[in-house]
Formats: C-alpha cells, sequence, structure tokens
C-alpha cells in the first residue's frame, strides 16, 4: 500500500467485536444458506453449500477463531473469500459496513495470546477497534 493511500476493508461483527478483511479478499457477501454438512471434517467447518452451481466449503469463523458460537439470525451472513485460489465461505454474526483506513492507523497484532497468528493487525477507528484477519493462517 502506499503511504497515505486508502484501503476499503469489510467490517464484520463476531461475538461484539468487530473484524475486518481487505476488500480485494472478498469475493461476495451472501445471506445464509442451506449448508449440509460433511462428515468427519475440522470442527470448524459448518458443511458445503451450492453456490450458483458451484460447491463451496463453509467454516464457522466465531469456532475457528475460538470464539463462543451465536445463535444464526437475520443479519448472519456468508463472507465469501478466495484464498490461493481457493474459495470459502466464512459464516459472521453480520457485516456492518465497507470501511476505509490508511497504513498509520494499524498497529501490529503483538497481542498476547494463542490466536495472534489469526490476526494481521490492529486497525483504530475512532474509538473502534477492528481486528484484521488473517486468511492464510485462518484457511
Amino acid at each position: 500500500m502506499a503511504v497515505g493511500q486508502e484501503e476499503q476493508l469489510v467490517v464484520f461483527q463476531l461475538n461484539d467485536q468487530q473484524y475486518a478483511l481487505p476488500i480485494n479478499e472478498t469475493q461476495e457477501i451472501i445471506r445464509m444458506a442451506e449448508v449440509t454438512r460433511l462428515p468427519n471434517t475440522d470442527y470448524y467447518i459448518e458443511g458445503i453449500i451450492n453456490l450458483r452451481g458451484n460447491i463451496l466449503p463453509v467454516i464457522s469463523l466465531n469456532r475457528r477463531l475460538g470464539l463462543p458460537e451465536t445463535e444464526q439470525s437475520e443479519d448472519t451472513r456468508i463472507i465469501v473469500v478466495e484464498n490461493k485460489g481457493n474459495k470459502v465461505g466464512m459464516i459472521v454474526d453480520s457485516v456492518l459496513e465497507v470501511g476505509r483506513y490508511t497504513d498509520s492507523e494499524v498497529e501490529p497484532p503483538n497481542m498476547i495470546g494463542d490466536n495472534v497468528d489469526f490476526l494481521k493487525g490492529v486497525v483504530k477507528k475512532g474509538d473502534q477497534l477492528w481486528l484484521l484477519v488473517n486468511l492464510d493462517t485462518v484457511l
């Protein structure tokens, strides 16, 4: 990113915390769909969905990040991302906005904890903190 250049993020909610993904890693955002469960898969894999004729694996981002699971609601969304050529759907509690940020608003993820490798950094937006998800380690 060029210095001072603004980038866009998709900001979403998991439990009571706001997370964010760079918009260029995000393919689309869809409403919660009927998920077909698969046997013998990782604990965080919800199953698969049929997205316009394409079979797409779907993960629970809450489960993947070790967060409490929330009841699905009208606001539940699937964020479709592409990482290393693979498309994956991630279930989130809700999508809030497309936000903008600059390099100067990002802090490195030097927090103490096990899940620090799931984060690329923390965006400070006024009094809000957006945790930047690192798709390389999440998927």
